[in-house]
C-alpha cells in the first residue's frame, strides 16, 4: 500500500500545473502564495537555508489547508550585514528583490492572480521594505513577517533578533531535525544598539565576534519549535486566511 499522500494533501504548486489547471484553481480562489527565504548564515549549526525551509514548510501547509496556489520559492534576500563573509551566504541588494517580486507580481496579476500573500521568515528593514512597497494594477499585496506573531514561547528580549537564535533553531528542529547540529550552537548576547543596526540592515548587524548567529540558541529544543510553528499557523491562518 502506497504512502504517498492525496491531491488534496499536496500544495498547489505552480510548478507542477499547466495553464488550464491553474485557470481553473484561481476560479475558485484568486490568491496566490509567494514563499521569500534568504541563503544566509544562521551560525555554525544551522544550514543557509534555514529562513527558506522555516517559510516553505509554512507556505506548503497553507496551501494545502486552504487550497490556495502557491508560487516557486524566492531563495534569496536581502541579508543582514556581516563584518566578515560567510562561505555560501548570498544577498541581493533591495531593489533588485523588489524589482525582482513586482516584475513576478505583474505578470501573475495579468494572469488572474488578484491577492498576493508574500510570507517571509527574515525581518531586517531592507528586506521587509522590498517586499512590501510592490506595485499592482488593482491586486492586494499582503507582507507576512511570520516571526511578527506574539512571541508565546522562546525569546522574549527584544534585543535579541530572530537570527539563528532560540526561535528559528526550535523550529528547524521541529521541522528537519536532522538538518541542526545543536552540539555546535554557540549562545551570543546582543544589546539594544546591535539589533537596531541588524533590522536597519546596518554594518555589523552581525558582528564580527559572533559565529553567525544572535541570541541563546542552546536553549532551543523540538518541543518548543513544535508549539512556536503552532502558533504562528494559526495566527496566519486566522488572520489571513480565513478572513477572505
Amino acid at each position: 500500500m502506497s504512502d504517498s499522500p492525496t491531491p488534496a494533501q499536496r500544495p498547489l504548486l505552480l510548478k507542477r500545473l499547466r495553464p488550464n489547471e491553474v485557470c481553473e484553481h484561481l476560479k475558485r480562489d484568486s490568491r496566490l502564495i509567494v514563499a521569500v527565504g534568504t541563503t544566509e548564515q544562521h551560525g555554525p549549526h544551522l544550514p543557509l537555508g534555514c529562513d527558506t525551509i522555516i517559510v516553505e514548510r509554512l507556505a506548503d501547509e497553507l496551501s494545502v489547508e486552504f487550497q490556495v496556489l502557491r508560487a516557486p520559492t524566492i531563495e534569496y534576500g536581502v541579508n543582514a550585514p556581516t563584518v566578515t563573509p560567510f562561505p555560501g551566504s548570498a544577498s541581493v541588494r533591495p531593489k533588485t528583490l523588489h524589482r525582482l517580486l513586482n516584475d513576478l507580481v505583474g505578470d501573475w496579476e495579468e494572469g488572474g492572480v488578484t491577492e498576493f500573500i508574500i510570507l517571509t521568515a527574515h525581518g531586517s528593514d531592507p528586506h521587509q521594505e522590498a517586499l512590501s512597497t510592490l506595485r499592482t494594477k488593482s491586486a492586494r499585496v499582503r507582507t507576512v513577517d511570520i516571526f511578527s506573531v506574539p512571541r508565546l514561547v522562546a525569546e522574549t528580549d527584544p534585543n535579541v533578533p530572530v537570527h539563528g537564535g532560540e526561535i528559528d533553531t526550535s523550529l528547524l528542529l521541529h521541522i528537519d531535525r536532522e538538518l541542526v547540529q545543536l552540539d555546535l550552537a554557540q549562545d551570543f548576547e546582543t544589546s539594544k544598539a546591535m539589533a537596531r543596526r541588524y533590522h536597519r540592515g546596518a554594518r555589523g548587524g552581525i558582528p564580527r565576534t559572533s559565529t553567525g548567529s544572535l541570541g541563546r540558541p542552546t536553549l532551543s529544543s523540538v518541543e518548543k519549535g513544535e508549539t512556536l510553528y503552532r502558533v504562528i499557523f494559526q495566527r496566519i491562518a486566522s488572520r489571513i486566511f480565513r478572513d477572505h
